[in-house]
């Protein structure tokens, strides 16, 4: 109950993170370095330099003197999200996070139990502070008024088979994202292999942990439409049950080389889908919106 998690952001209520309507904590730190992210400033954890305290143009930001170096507070009240800090950090990286306990967790959990499903951690990575996930995971199924909650897992599926079979007891499934089929292509997008995926996806439809696979359509940069026998071929051995989300690259929030990438429109998501669909792709589920 005393572990310390490093958390961006806190969504009480959503319904595109699992079944239902989720509590959603995303956690600050990423080990993949994708150029299609999103929200590049969860990547990196804040070290502590100081360089956007003094930017800060309404005084949210302090810089203290901690055990193990130094460390940004940031003042929630004062913030006018202005961004200014992000701008500045040599590692893009956002001072804006929070520090919670488990117990810090349940009670916030507590107070939102009749209006939710379950709970689900994504983040930034949330398989990197997997020990705190299991603590947490372990105290909510320990408490009789929040036992009934269901705990899910939104990961890029690079945690080891061994951290797998440490929180699999705990979790009632997963959602793992697949940034593409072949292995230099995985490579270029998120700086990372994906062997590691493939194994993640076979432990957890071994222990049917699988909630969703999700395929995110860069048109002209990912392959799963020119790799699309390959692709259906693998979807269509897993349990039928298992959802296949599309998702539509967008450039918002998107910095670098993925800015030059074209964005995925609707036409090109069905196209993707049809072709899916026509090799036995059943359990497809596609955005609800295109910005």
């Amino acid at each position: 109950m005393n572990k310390i998690a490093t958390v961006n952001q806190i969504i009480p209520f959503s319904c595109v993170d699992g079944p239902g309507s989720r509590f959603v904590i995303f956690f600050q730190g990423c080990n993949f370095n994708c150029k299609n992210c999103h929200n590049p400033h969860t990547i990196d954890l804040c070290d502590g330099c100081g360089d956007c305290v003094a930017t800060c143009p309404e005084s949210a930001l302090t810089l203290v003197s901690v055990n193990s170096g130094n460390r940004v507070i940031w003042n929630k009240a004062l913030c006018s999200q202005c961004d200014t800090c992000l701008s500045v950090c040599p590692k893009q990286s956002t001072p804006k996070t929070l520090r919670y306990n488990v117990q810090q967790l349940i009670e916030l959990i507590r107070s939102h139990v009749h209006f939710i499903n379950g709970i689900t951690v994504s983040g930034g990575e949330a398989s990197l502070q997997l020990p705190f996930i299991i603590s947490l995971f372990k105290a909510v199924q320990a408490s009789p008024d929040l036992a009934h909650l269901s705990c899910m897992l939104d990961s890029n599926g690079s945690l080891s088979l061994s951290g797998w079979q440490q929180v699999i007891p705990y979790i009632h499934g997963a959602m793992i994202d697949l940034k593409a089929w072949q292995q230099d292509t995985h490579r270029y997008i998120t700086g990372r292999e994906n062997h590691r995926i493939f194994n993640t996806l076979k432990m957890l439809v071994d222990h049917a942990k699988l909630y969703e696979v999700r395929l995110l359509h860069i048109p002209q940069v990912s392959d799963f439409d020119t790799e699309i026998d390959a692709v259906a071929h693998y979807l269509n051995q897993l349990p039928a049950d298992v959802r296949v989300k599309l998702n539509a690259f967008q450039h918002h929030g998107v910095t670098g080389d993925g800015l030059k990438w074209p964005a995925c429109t609707e036409v090109d998501m069905l196209q993707l889908a049809n072709a899916l669909k026509a090799r036995g792709i059943k359990n497809l589920v596609l955005p609800a919106a295109y910005i």
